[in-house]
């Protein structure tokens, strides 16, 4: 938590510091050793290592599930930007929307919106950049959530960048057009910004994120009652993921999701 604390502040160094000495002395439960690995990535960028930062960004996708992988995800989007690989940038920040979507929890919508601002301005999509960042502006005057100080210096030169190639009165019509969007309204933008790279509606890649992670949970021999409390929702939620599960895979029992699943891993 002081790790993550220190680079919310802007201090990557002091990030660095703290993280890693939790990893040695805290036990490695599910929950502290998130807090512990989490800005390990984002201060690796900071410090210009991208090598060490996709490894850490790994590692964290890797050991989270849930809300915590939903933050992973936009972390390793922002190191991909970083060792200039839009394709996997966008996987992850797509996947990470599309996690926030399905769980109704926006406390890092703005900054996957930021994210993805940055990844299509980069392929001329400049007017839709600056919706986005009008959208992701509006999302924090309502909700209060303000963007990590460290990354601030970054995000004032990319918006530059946008409003100097737009202009500054188309800039500002496409800020206004997106900061108008309700969230609903906005991740609806967002998400149908993915075109002909959307999801397919059946087979193993059509799954999402979290139910991906209800099918992880149920192979580990969880009951419906357990994944729910791994995942923080109630039963009822999870034998609603998995009914799209099976739907999806064309199955009918956990033995099949099982098999099925030893196939993809």
């Amino acid at each position: 938590m002081l790790g993550l604390a220190a680079f919310a502040a802007g201090d990557p160094t002091a990030a660095r510091i703290a993280s890693e000495k939790a990893l040695h002395h805290r036990v490695p439960e599910r929950e502290p050793l998130t807090l512990s690995l989490a800005p390990l990535a984002e201060v690796a960028t900071a410090c210009g290592e991208p090598a060490e930062a996709r490894r850490w960004a790994d590692t964290v996708v890797s050991k989270t599930s849930y809300w915590h992988l939903m933050r992973a995800l936009g972390t390793r989007a922002r190191v991909a930007l970083a060792q200039g690989e839009p394709q996997k940038a966008e996987r992850d920040v797509y996947d990470a929307l599309a996690m926030a979507t399905d769980m109704q929890a926006h406390l890092m919508t703005p900054d996957l919106f930021e994210t993805l601002a940055m990844l299509v301005a980069r392929t001329g999509g400049e007017r839709e950049a600056a919706r986005l960042y009008g959208a992701a502006h509006a999302m924090r005057q309502r909700t209060g959530v303000v963007r990590f100080k460290i990354g601030d210096g970054e995000y004032l030169q990319h918006v530059k960048e946008v409003r100097t190639t737009l202009g500054d009165n188309d800039f500002e019509m496409a800020w206004d057009e997106g900061a108008a969007l309700s969230t609903e309204e906005a991740l609806a933008y967002a998400q149908r910004g993915r075109g002909e790279r959307k999801r397919p509606a059946s087979g193993w890649e059509s799954l999402t994120p979290t139910e991906r992670d209800v099918v992880r949970l149920v192979c580990d021999g969880l009951a419906n009652r357990e994944v729910a409390a791994q995942l923080f929702v109630s039963p009822r939620t999870v034998q609603t993921h998995l009914t799209h599960v099976y739907t999806k895979l064309g199955l009918t029992s956990r033995v099949q999701l099982v098999q099925e699943a030893a196939r993809h891993t």
